[in-house]
């Protein structure tokens, strides 16, 4: 497994999957979720930076563009929202991949505040989509998903 992170471009061909989710003010769910998926022959485009150059002005109009260009170039989505924090624009990228043909996998943890928002839209908009609670469930839906 390979995983790029931002802002480094990903310019491959191999099978990709784009991490979306929580960044501010909760865990570092993407590295588990990485463990847990192991050593899949996929590309994970990572959003999460080590360190983000809060005092370049430029800095977050680079990380949204950044986003907006990996989640089209991957193959396929995954959302985690942790109970941490609402993830507004998460939320957002829910709602407009839901409206594709384009695999996606949803995680929320049981104590996230918008839970039922979010299984209600996903099971309106994708109901072949299944809400999964733990991000090892998440992982064994992506490692199906990669198999194929």
């Amino acid at each position: 497994m390979k995983c790029i992170e931002a802002p480094e471009i990903y310019r491959g061909k191999d099978k990709s999957l784009f991490l979306a989710g929580g960044i501010s003010n909760c865990p570092n769910w993407q590295l588990e979720l990485r463990e847990l998926i192991g050593n899949e022959k996929i590309v994970l485009l990572n959003p999460r930076r080590d360190s983000f150059p809060i005092t370049n002005p430029h800095a977050a109009e680079e990380q949204i563009r950044w986003e907006f260009d990996h989640l089209r170039k991957a193959d396929a989505i995954s959302f985690w929202f942790p109970k941490e924090t609402l993830c507004p624009i998460v939320l957002c990228e829910l709602g407009a991949w839901s409206m594709t043909d384009k695999p996606i996998f949803v995680g929320v943890h049981p104590e996230y505040p918008r839970r039922q928002d979010v299984e209600i839209q996903t099971k309106l908009a994708r109901p072949d989509v299944k809400v999964v609670y733990d991000l090892e469930s998440l992982s064994n839906q992506i490692k199906g998903w990669a198999i194929n």
